[in-house]
């Protein structure tokens, strides 16, 4: 990983053409149904509350941690012959604590033989007889184990983000076109496009309950994640990786990593993606790593809306994390209500009630294991499902603001699609790798390059 610090434009962004992804698949093939100017339909199975029965489905998990190990939950409780087949991780400890989770859980086992340790873990799983890979390491890897496993033909749960740079993001894009031809399922952790009340809201939307949606705003404002501390029996890359929601080349920064989920409602709900971002950010209390802990971004799109986009994981100040879309007709907060241009309460989603006939703010069935049943219900009926292109949109516009916020520039859309930018040592050893010595905390509008 190259030193960073200077923190120019001309760091993050390139003039070169980008090569790989959009020279296989061509420019255009980027473009999705996300970036058209008005909502689409659905394109979801039923909201079943089951998958429906069918043959054994074995699955994979690719990073057995915290992610990981409720994904394997999740996937087990969506409906019936379901099966953790293996896991891969690198870390014994990771590997152990969810075996442990799905007999306490779940009284699932998975055999002493399908278990996998290293780097090259994630071959050794995908390779191992399995119908279904669920991708939870660290975000960094996603883009490698992506393309490993559309490679081998392979159904997917691609945990967000899904990538933490524009290479990762192009190459993501790459296989998602890959993936379709092959016709195989792909579904994301954006689990709000499998969560009843967003759903609901989106058709009301959709069918024009506000009119044009003219200005948005997004938050995703929480007190402090979590940190390690560095031990003196680990090496480097196991104190990175172990750390990992702290470095920037293993999560992206939280304005990737977590706010994307809050972007992506903005580009569903909208039906496009911003053209640019100006933003700023700082670093006021986090302990370990080379992020931030707090974003501002003001993005534009080409029709000239704006969305106001804020993330921060700071103890002790107002959290919030929701949306919010303003129409020619009304408003939403994206979730269970939409209010019309006086503020009257036009639409409400009606949650189950307790005993009492009290509203419970949770639906019928959790959007985590939602997201299950859909990729089973797919997978079962052969019903079309790719999640990876959009998410990889909404991904990239997390990584815009990122990068604008790290320069103090004005960051474009297709300047993100053709940057070189590239995160992360080349090779990965359980070692010394030269990172976290060097590296150092974004501070913009420092850009020594006067070309910037």
């Amino acid at each position: 990983m190259k030193e960073q610090s200077n923190f120019s434009r001309r760091k993050f962004l390139t003039n070169a053409a980008a090569v790989g992804a959009i020279g296989i698949i061509g420019a255009n093939a980027l473009v999705s149904c996300a970036e058209k100017k008005k909502p689409v339909a659905l394109n979801l199975p039923p909201l079943l509350d089951q998958a429906p029965d069918g043959k054994p489905l074995k699955a994979g998990v690719i990073g057995c941690g915290g992610r990981g190990s409720g994904a394997a939950l999740d996937f087990l409780n969506a409906g019936p012959n379901l099966v953790i087949h293996s896991l891969g991780d690198v870390f014994q400890d990771r590997i152990d604590e969810c075996r442990q989770k799905l007999k306490k859980e779940a009284n699932h086992e998975v055999p002493d033989e399908n278990i996998f340790i290293g780097f090259d873990a994630f071959e050794k799983v995908i390779d191992s007889g399995v119908d279904v890979v669920i991708l939870a390491t660290p975000p960094h890897f996603r883009p490698q184990h992506f393309e490993a496993a559309v490679q081998a033909r392979k159904h997917v749960f691609l945990e967000k983000p899904v990538a933490v740079d524009p290479a990762g993001i192009r190459q993501v894009m790459a296989t998602a076109k890959k993936a379709e031809a092959s016709g195989l399922k792909i579904i994301t952790g954006t689990q709000r496009r499998h969560q009843r009340d967003y759903i609901e809201v989106y058709k009301e939307i959709a069918n024009g309950a506000i009119g044009d949606i003219v200005s948005a705003n997004c938050y995703w404002n929480q007190s402090k994640l979590w940190h390690r501390n560095q031990n003196a029996d680990w090496s480097e890359m196991e104190f990175m990786i172990r750390d990992w929601v702290n470095w920037q080349w293993l999560s992206g920064d939280h304005i990737v990593e977590q706010h994307v989920h809050n972007i992506d409602v903005i580009n569903w709900f909208t039906g496009q993606r911003p053209a640019k971002a100006v933003g700023f950010g700082s670093r006021q209390r986090r302990i370990t790593g080379d992020q931030y802990d707090n974003f501002s971004v003001d993005f534009v799109y080409d029709n000239g809306m704006h969305m106001h986009s804020m993330c921060r994981q700071i103890n002790g100040c107002t959290n919030n994390v929701s949306e919010f879309v303003m129409g020619t007709k009304g408003s939403s907060n994206c979730q269970n209500t939409i209010w019309d241009a006086s503020g009257a309460e036009i639409y409400k989603y009606p949650y189950p009630t307790d005993a009492n006939g009290q509203p419970e703010r949770n639906v019928t069935v959790s959007p985590y294991v939602q997201e299950h049943i859909d990729l089973v219900t797919c997978i079962r009926q052969d019903i079309p499902v790719n999640e990876a292109e959009q998410t990889a949109i909404s991904n990239m516009v997390a990584i815009m603001g990122r990068v604008s916020a790290y320069t103090g520039k004005e960051v474009t859309w297709d300047e993100m699609m053709n940057s070189d930018l590239k995160l992360g040592p080349t090779t990965y050893v359980m070692g010394d790798v030269g990172i976290v010595n060097i590296a150092a905390i974004p501070v913009s509008g420092e850009a020594a390059d006067t070309n910037a």
